[in-house]
Protein backbone atom coordinates (compact mmCIF):
# COMPACT_ATOMS: atom_id res chain seq x y z
CA UNK A 1 0.00 0.00 0.00
CA UNK A 2 1.32 3.43 -0.92
CA UNK A 3 2.04 5.63 2.06
CA UNK A 4 -0.22 8.39 0.74
CA UNK A 5 -3.08 5.92 0.41
CA UNK A 6 -2.65 4.82 4.01
CA UNK A 7 -2.82 8.48 5.05
CA UNK A 8 -6.12 8.81 3.20
CA UNK A 9 -7.69 5.76 4.82
CA UNK A 10 -6.55 6.81 8.29
CA UNK A 11 -7.97 10.31 7.77
CA UNK A 12 -11.38 8.76 7.08
CA UNK A 13 -11.50 6.69 10.25
CA UNK A 14 -10.13 3.43 8.85
CA UNK A 15 -7.44 1.30 10.43
CA UNK A 16 -5.33 -1.74 9.73
CA UNK A 17 -6.33 -5.29 10.66
CA UNK A 18 -3.75 -7.87 9.53
CA UNK A 19 -3.40 -7.12 5.78
CA UNK A 20 -6.69 -5.29 5.38
CA UNK A 21 -8.19 -1.89 6.17
CA UNK A 22 -11.40 -1.69 8.18
CA UNK A 23 -13.53 0.60 10.26
CA UNK A 24 -16.32 0.12 12.77
CA UNK A 25 -18.58 2.22 14.94
CA UNK A 26 -19.30 -0.36 17.62
CA UNK A 27 -17.51 -3.20 19.38
CA UNK A 28 -19.00 -5.95 21.54
CA UNK A 29 -17.60 -7.08 24.87
CA UNK A 30 -19.41 -9.67 26.97
CA UNK A 31 -22.43 -9.36 24.64
CA UNK A 32 -22.69 -5.62 25.32
CA UNK A 33 -22.39 -3.12 22.45
CA UNK A 34 -20.11 -0.11 23.00
CA UNK A 35 -19.51 2.91 20.73
CA UNK A 36 -16.09 3.35 19.15
CA UNK A 37 -14.20 6.66 18.92
CA UNK A 38 -11.31 6.77 16.44
CA UNK A 39 -8.48 9.05 17.57
CA UNK A 40 -5.54 10.89 16.12
CA UNK A 41 -2.90 13.09 17.71
CA UNK A 42 -1.84 16.36 16.07
CA UNK A 43 1.92 16.11 16.47
CA UNK A 44 2.64 19.84 16.23
CA UNK A 45 0.30 20.45 19.18
CA UNK A 46 1.83 17.84 21.51
CA UNK A 47 3.30 19.03 24.78
CA UNK A 48 4.42 16.58 27.45
CA UNK A 49 3.44 17.30 31.03
CA UNK A 50 4.84 16.05 34.36
CA UNK A 51 3.49 12.49 33.96
CA UNK A 52 4.88 12.06 30.46
CA UNK A 53 8.25 13.59 31.30
CA UNK A 54 8.52 11.43 34.40
CA UNK A 55 7.91 8.32 32.29
CA UNK A 56 10.61 9.37 29.82
CA UNK A 57 12.98 10.03 32.70
CA UNK A 58 12.51 6.76 34.62
CA UNK A 59 12.93 4.74 31.42
CA UNK A 60 15.92 6.72 30.16
CA UNK A 61 18.42 3.98 31.21
CA UNK A 62 16.90 1.71 28.56
CA UNK A 63 18.10 1.84 24.96
CA UNK A 64 15.57 2.63 22.22
CA UNK A 65 15.97 1.67 18.56
CA UNK A 66 13.59 2.30 15.66
CA UNK A 67 13.96 0.13 12.55
CA UNK A 68 11.99 -1.68 9.83
CA UNK A 69 10.10 -4.63 11.28
CA UNK A 70 11.54 -8.10 10.85
CA UNK A 71 9.70 -10.90 12.62
CA UNK A 72 12.22 -12.73 14.78
CA UNK A 73 12.13 -15.45 17.41
CA UNK A 74 13.21 -12.87 19.98
CA UNK A 75 10.21 -10.69 19.18
CA UNK A 76 7.77 -13.59 19.23
CA UNK A 77 9.20 -14.94 22.50
CA UNK A 78 8.70 -11.57 24.18
CA UNK A 79 5.14 -11.39 22.88
CA UNK A 80 4.43 -14.92 24.12
CA UNK A 81 5.47 -13.95 27.65
CA UNK A 82 3.33 -10.82 27.40
CA UNK A 83 0.35 -12.75 25.97
CA UNK A 84 0.43 -15.26 28.81
CA UNK A 85 0.13 -12.42 31.33
CA UNK A 86 -3.03 -10.93 29.78
CA UNK A 87 -6.54 -11.08 31.22
CA UNK A 88 -8.21 -10.22 27.89
CA UNK A 89 -8.33 -11.66 24.38
CA UNK A 90 -5.47 -10.80 22.03
CA UNK A 91 -3.82 -12.30 18.92
CA UNK A 92 -1.73 -15.34 19.83
CA UNK A 93 1.41 -14.06 18.08
CA UNK A 94 2.87 -11.02 16.37
CA UNK A 95 2.65 -12.82 13.04
CA UNK A 96 -1.04 -13.62 13.51
CA UNK A 97 -1.75 -9.99 14.37
CA UNK A 98 0.04 -8.58 11.34
CA UNK A 99 -0.13 -11.27 8.66
CA UNK A 100 -2.45 -14.17 9.57
CA UNK A 101 -1.48 -16.39 6.66
CA UNK A 102 -0.36 -13.70 4.22
CA UNK A 103 3.00 -14.32 2.61
CA UNK A 104 4.09 -10.70 2.80
CA UNK A 105 3.02 -7.34 4.13
CA UNK A 106 1.56 -4.53 2.07
CA UNK A 107 2.40 -1.96 4.75
CA UNK A 108 5.62 -0.09 5.57
CA UNK A 109 5.94 -1.39 9.11
CA UNK A 110 8.51 -0.39 11.73
CA UNK A 111 9.28 -1.50 15.27
CA UNK A 112 10.53 0.39 18.30
CA UNK A 113 12.68 -1.88 20.44
CA UNK A 114 13.36 -1.11 24.10
CA UNK A 115 16.25 -2.99 25.68
CA UNK A 116 17.61 -3.31 29.20
CA UNK A 117 21.34 -4.10 28.94
CA UNK A 118 20.74 -5.78 25.60
CA UNK A 119 17.63 -7.72 26.66
CA UNK A 120 14.50 -6.96 24.64
CA UNK A 121 11.87 -5.84 27.16
CA UNK A 122 9.32 -3.99 25.00
CA UNK A 123 8.33 -3.50 21.38
CA UNK A 124 6.01 -1.06 19.66
CA UNK A 125 4.92 -1.72 16.08
CA UNK A 126 3.56 0.95 13.74
CA UNK A 127 2.89 1.61 10.05
CA UNK A 128 4.32 4.56 8.14
CA UNK A 129 2.31 6.84 5.91
CA UNK A 130 3.63 9.93 4.16
CA UNK A 131 2.28 12.33 6.77
CA UNK A 132 1.29 9.98 9.55
CA UNK A 133 2.00 6.86 11.53
CA UNK A 134 -0.53 4.33 12.79
CA UNK A 135 0.22 2.52 16.03
CA UNK A 136 -0.56 -1.18 15.62
CA UNK A 137 0.57 -2.94 18.79
CA UNK A 138 2.68 -2.50 21.93
CA UNK A 139 3.85 -5.29 24.20
CA UNK A 140 6.40 -5.72 26.96
CA UNK A 141 7.78 -8.11 29.53
CA UNK A 142 5.38 -8.23 32.52
CA UNK A 143 8.33 -8.02 34.93
CA UNK A 144 8.59 -4.36 33.85
CA UNK A 145 4.93 -3.44 34.32
CA UNK A 146 5.81 -0.69 36.82
CA UNK A 147 7.68 1.14 34.06
CA UNK A 148 4.41 1.61 32.09
CA UNK A 149 6.18 0.55 28.92
CA UNK A 150 2.98 0.50 26.85
CA UNK A 151 2.50 4.22 27.48
CA UNK A 152 6.23 4.78 27.10
CA UNK A 153 6.07 3.24 23.62
CA UNK A 154 3.29 5.66 22.70
CA UNK A 155 5.57 8.55 23.66
CA UNK A 156 8.41 7.04 21.67
CA UNK A 157 6.18 6.73 18.61
CA UNK A 158 5.29 10.40 18.92
CA UNK A 159 8.96 11.40 19.24
CA UNK A 160 9.85 9.33 16.17
CA UNK A 161 6.99 10.79 14.13
CA UNK A 162 7.99 14.32 15.12
CA UNK A 163 11.59 13.69 14.07
CA UNK A 164 10.28 12.46 10.72
CA UNK A 165 8.16 15.63 10.43
CA UNK A 166 4.90 13.72 10.31
CA UNK A 167 1.59 15.47 10.94
CA UNK A 168 -0.50 12.86 12.74
CA UNK A 169 -0.19 9.81 14.96
CA UNK A 170 -3.20 7.48 14.90
CA UNK A 171 -3.29 5.33 18.08
CA UNK A 172 -6.51 3.50 17.21
CA UNK A 173 -9.75 3.91 19.11
CA UNK A 174 -11.12 4.27 22.59
CA UNK A 175 -14.48 2.88 23.64
CA UNK A 176 -17.30 4.81 25.24
CA UNK A 177 -18.16 3.64 28.75
CA UNK A 178 -15.28 1.14 28.68
CA UNK A 179 -12.22 2.66 30.44
CA UNK A 180 -9.75 -0.09 29.43
CA UNK A 181 -8.91 1.94 26.29
CA UNK A 182 -8.63 5.35 27.95
CA UNK A 183 -4.84 5.04 28.13
CA UNK A 184 -4.78 6.20 24.50
CA UNK A 185 -5.41 9.72 25.81
CA UNK A 186 -2.31 9.59 28.02
CA UNK A 187 0.21 11.09 25.61
CA UNK A 188 -1.51 14.48 25.23
CA UNK A 189 -5.26 14.77 25.42
CA UNK A 190 -5.12 18.45 24.40
CA UNK A 191 -3.56 17.45 21.05
CA UNK A 192 -6.00 14.59 20.44
CA UNK A 193 -8.81 14.68 17.89
CA UNK A 194 -11.81 12.37 17.53
CA UNK A 195 -13.42 11.37 14.24
CA UNK A 196 -16.97 12.43 13.51
CA UNK A 197 -18.04 9.66 11.16
CA UNK A 198 -21.45 11.27 10.67
CA UNK A 199 -19.94 14.36 9.00
CA UNK A 200 -16.47 13.08 8.06
CA UNK A 201 -14.64 15.63 10.21
CA UNK A 202 -12.06 15.49 12.97
CA UNK A 203 -12.92 17.40 16.15
CA UNK A 204 -10.89 18.38 19.23
CA UNK A 205 -11.37 15.55 21.71
CA UNK A 206 -13.42 15.99 24.86
CA UNK A 207 -15.64 13.55 26.66
CA UNK A 208 -18.57 15.88 26.00
CA UNK A 209 -17.86 15.70 22.25
CA UNK A 210 -17.57 11.93 22.45
CA UNK A 211 -21.00 11.73 24.09
CA UNK A 212 -22.51 13.89 21.36
CA UNK A 213 -20.98 11.66 18.69
CA UNK A 214 -22.42 8.60 20.40
CA UNK A 215 -25.87 10.17 20.09
CA UNK A 216 -25.30 10.72 16.36
CA UNK A 217 -24.36 7.07 15.92
CA UNK A 218 -27.52 6.03 17.74
CA UNK A 219 -29.61 8.28 15.47
CA UNK A 220 -28.03 6.67 12.38
CA UNK A 221 -29.16 3.26 13.55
Amino acid sequence: MERSRLDLFLSRGYFRMQQQIFTCRYVHFDEVRYPVHWLRIVLSAVTFGPKQNRLLRINSPFSVTVKPLVLTDELEELYDVYWNSLDFDAPYSVESCLLEGSARTIFDTYVIEVRDNGKLIAAGIFDNGDRSIAGIMNFYHPAYHKQSLGKYLMLQKILYAQRQQKTYYYPGYLVGNYPKFDYKLFACQAATEVYDAHNGHWLPFSWETAKELEMNVSDDN
